[in-house]
């Protein structure tokens, strides 16, 4: 079992790729669940969005998709992030680059933790577990 970061169409390097294993296999474990096989593909909006045309049947732009894979309490999945729609985030909700890529790559896990965020009162509930998650990353990391 492995959390495995790769890139497709985009000149990026995850900062501190172990630290950010250990956290969201720390996330994943708090819940009682059990980390699988997660990959991740960074790469760019354009990549994305054939992504998203091809297996979503949406024509939009998108920071993350999330493949769910998850069997039991066994956490797997394939997260596709575009580094494009991370930046423009930051800039947009003015935080930064790094935050901004934490959140997103936590939103990821969970949504394979069953976490939705269709309605109002998911993303609702996807913002504070999103939260408590960068919080975890804090109190591990002494930022």
């Amino acid at each position: 079992m492995a959390i495995r970061f790769s890139t497709q169409s985009v000149n990026f390097e995850l900062p501190e790729p172990e630290k950010v294993r250990r956290w969201i296999a720390e996330v994943i474990q708090r819940r009682q669940m059990t980390v699988g096989n997660i990959n991740y593909l960074f790469c760019d909006d354009e990549y994305l969005l054939g992504v998203n045309q091809q297996y979503l049947q949406h024509d939009t732009y998108t920071d993350i998709i999330t493949f769910d894979y998850v069997a039991g309490t066994l956490v797997s999945g394939d997260i596709l992030i575009s580094v494009e729609r991370v930046r423009e985030n930051a800039r947009l909700f003015d935080v930064s680059f790094e935050q901004e890529l934490r959140r997103v790559v936590i939103h990821g896990v969970l949504h394979l933790l069953g976490q939705g965020d269709k309605s109002e009162a998911e993303a609702a509930e996807m913002r504070r577990l999103e939260g408590e998650a960068l919080a975890e990353w804090e109190r591990l990391f002494h930022v």
